[in-house]
């Protein structure tokens, strides 16, 4: 790791850096009340305060470090789409028939549709039955072709598959005739595995950081997902698809985490929105090689093996210094800082890197409770909760709907893959012109609206069309609710919070499983408007986080909500008690106030650097 010494030193300014994120006061042709300015100039000086956002703008908003942070998410969501999605194929169809080689023993020479056609009872149509043979007796082929077997039974020697030219797991675990049913177990492990692991790794990514839970993830991703290709029963496969799932949310939640505490400005939407592209690149990796490979072990060992130049990542991957800082690990937040600024050929003024100061004692006690006990949190967790259950529900309920159509599977994933892209793109526009809630306003209202549609009409050509544009619109509102959601929460219960609304996600999901296996057609279209209402309002309340600073701590959320509501109101009052030169003049002290502040600690970061090299000599550190 690179320490503090290799940061290069400017001389010392005593006004703050420029922050391209900083508050102005607006011009209005009706200058607002004293009262009105003072709140301006401390919402001013709030922002002026993030000096962890001045560092970053110091550091480059998207050099060479930010490019190389965003492009190590590239490879770990192709393979996320690749484990999530490759259930897939691994139950496709198969038409199977008992076993009967016992026949074989009375003539070698038999040809498999002669066998079948001795052993096998037929049904009414003609066609063999698949879950039934004739029992098997001790007579000659003579005697068998001349007087035929009668008496039936359940299949005893397995079942054969002449028809399949594909090994997957249906025929690899004999998944027929009354064993079916367990493939639905699959999904049901799936979706437990999310919901424990978006419980548990939000906690751990804020409890131990971002680098030990994304290295945890990717661990997961090699031993439950690569491994998956060498189970030997199907209970074991139930058990490492249990576990992919937790380390796909597990790499989720900390890679969004990471990257928003990062970038800053719009490069942390187009972040998040590059790497759910590569998500969606991923469907298509996994549908051509479904596609080209004969067999089911085949697909996990060849999709599964970019997961191990990912072991590179130990070395490569920088851990989150705004979790550092908020852990009180400075002088490691210092070091990540200066070897992001070396990477981009940049220079960190010292006077500017000593004003990052240990959090309080408020900061280091933050625990779950806090979503209950916080306002913001509480309100924030509720809301996008909603939010979440409508995209999981609507999301599993179109691509069940899809299944049940009998249309090509590998349609079903290539064509949707292909429209979320430009679906996500699509985001950027949104976000730059309306904002981030009314971006995930439009894109959950569209999405909702469309699969109601598909549910009410019988034409197949119409309810695929549907179906696309539901998901093109669901797509891009998952990603306009992890930038929206990332931007809500503070640093400290970020990964946490993010967890916790995922809970709901699993929980719409499942809901779509039990509801799709009822005969109640009106049940699934109540639901649905049910929860985008809620969802659809539950957004109108909070408040646009573009262009605001990013929360570190509780007091944070706070301070953003009421200089939030501070603004809209300086916006909107036109009094006439107040004066121009009162409102310049409030601003010009809060100014020079700020400035006199800065004085004494940058003559006690010169004397410090001067007597002990520059070292933090907090106990807390050492």
């Amino acid at each position: 790791m690179v320490t503090e010494n290799n940061c290069k030193v400017k001389k010392r300014s005593l006004h703050p850096p420029t922050n391209s994120n900083q508050l102005e006061a607006p011009e209005h042709s009706h200058p607002p009340s004293q009262e009105m300015l003072l709140r301006r100039s401390r919402a001013t000086e709030a922002q002026q305060d993030d000096k962890f956002a001045n560092i970053l703008d110091v550091v480059g908003e998207f050099g060479t470090f930010q490019r190389k942070l965003v492009g190590l998410t590239f490879i770990p969501n192709i393979l996320l789409a690749f484990f999530m999605f490759a259930d897939i194929f691994m139950f496709t169809a198969q038409k199977p028939y008992c076993n009967t080689s016992w026949i074989l023993a009375v003539d070698p020479n038999l040809s498999e549709a002669q066998q079948l056609n001795l052993t096998l009872p037929r049904e009414p149509n003609g066609s063999f039955q698949t879950c039934l043979m004739y029992l098997p007796v001790a007579w000659d082929l003579e005697s068998i072709i001349q007087f035929g077997l009668n008496h039936t039974e359940s299949c005893q020697d397995g079942w054969i598959y002449p028809e399949t030219k594909k090994r997957s797991l249906v025929n690899e675990f004999d998944l027929v005739c009354g064993k079916d049913r367990d493939t639905e177990g699959v999904q049901t492990m799936f979706t437990a595995g999310l919901l424990i692991g978006s419980l548990i790794f939000g906690f751990v990514s804020d409890k131990l950081g971002r680098y030990p839970t994304i290295l945890m993830s990717l661990l997961g991703l090699t031993i439950f997902g690569f491994g998956a290709a060498f189970v030997n029963t199907f209970h074991q496969y139930l058990f490492f698809r249990f576990g992919v799932s937790q380390a796909l949310m597990c790499y989720a939640i900390s890679s969004v985490c990471l990257a928003t505490e990062w970038l800053i400005g719009q490069h942390r939407a187009h972040a998040i929105i590059l790497e759910h592209c590569f998500f969606s690149v991923g469907v298509m990796y996994l549908t051509g090689l479904a596609y080209s490979l004969p067999h089911w072990r085949l697909l996990f060992l060849v999709g599964g093996a970019p997961v191990f130049p990912l072991i590179s990542y130990i070395w490569i991957v920088p851990e989150s210094p705004r979790w550092l800082l908020m852990k009180g690990k400075l002088e490691k937040a210092k070091q990540v800082l200066c070897y992001a600024a070396s990477m981009n050929r940049k220079v960190i003024p010292l006077s500017l890197l000593d004003k990052l100061q240990l959090p309080g004692k408020k900061v280091t006690k933050a625990s779950v409770l806090d979503f209950y006990n916080n306002q913001h949190l509480r309100k924030v967790t509720l809301a996008m909760g909603c939010v979440w259950f409508t995209v999981g529900y609507s999301y599993f309920t179109l691509s069940l709907k899809l299944k049940d159509l009998g249309v090509n599977i590998h349609f079903t994933q290539v064509v949707p893959g292909i429209m979320e892209v430009p679906a996500r793109l699509c985001c950027i526009f949104l976000l730059e012109q309306i904002g981030r809630k009314w971006s995930l306003f439009a894109t959950l209202c569209h999405g909702c609206l469309m699969w109601p549609r598909c549910l009410a009409t019988e034409l197949k050509s119409m309810i695929v069309l549907m179906v696309v544009l539901g998901e093109f619109s669901l797509a891009a509102s998952v990603s306009v609710f992890f930038i929206y959601t990332a931007e809500l929460l503070p640093t400290v219960l970020r990964a946490t919070g993010l967890g916790l609304v995922s809970l709901a996600w699993a929980s719409g999901a499942i809901s779509s499983l039990v509801i799709s296996h009822q005969k109640l057609t009106l049940l699934p279209i109540f639901l649905c408007w049910v929860s985008a209402t809620l969802a659809l309002f539950f957004c109108t309340l909070l408040p646009e986080t573009q262009g605001q600073a990013l929360p570190d701590n509780l007091e944070h959320c706070f301070l953003q909500t009421r200089n939030i509501a501070e603004d809209l109101l300086a916006e909107d009052a036109v009094l006439v008690d107040g004066t121009v030169e009162v409102r310049n003049s409030t601003i010009r002290n809060s100014t020079i106030l700020k400035v006199d502040s800065d004085i004494p600690s940058n003559a006690s970061c010169q004397d410090t650097s001067l007597q002990g090299g520059g070292k933090d000599t907090d106990p807390q550190n050492d």
